[in-house]
């Protein structure tokens, strides 16, 4: 699993121009049950996605593909880190 940190380095109008974009893009993997959970970070200053990939590499090019990325609109982090525990309901996507 990986947590993917943004933190936004435009002012919210900019970025708020891309956000429909942005969701879409969250929603495409979504239904590929790559992307598991996402939101806001409280204040605003950036988001967070927990992901399922078989690698970095494919992470990356995952990554690629956000309208936050493509225009620069924020920095991304990623942790990669060995699920030992989950809720039971998790169970079926940690497989």
């Amino acid at each position: 699993m990986y947590i993917i940190d943004l933190n936004y380095i435009v002012p919210l109008e900019e970025l708020d121009q891309h956000m429909a974009e942005h969701v879409k893009y969250l929603k495409k993997y979504y239904k590929k049950n790559i992307f598991i959970a996402s939101g806001r970070k409280v204040p605003r200053t950036g988001g967070i996605i927990l992901a399922l990939a078989d690698s970095r590499e494919e992470l990356d090019k995952i990554i690629s593909e956000d309208p936050f990325y493509k225009f620069e609109l924020a920095e991304f982090d990623v942790t990669h880190f060995q699920t030992s525990q989950y809720h039971p309901d998790l169970a079926g996507l940690l497989k």
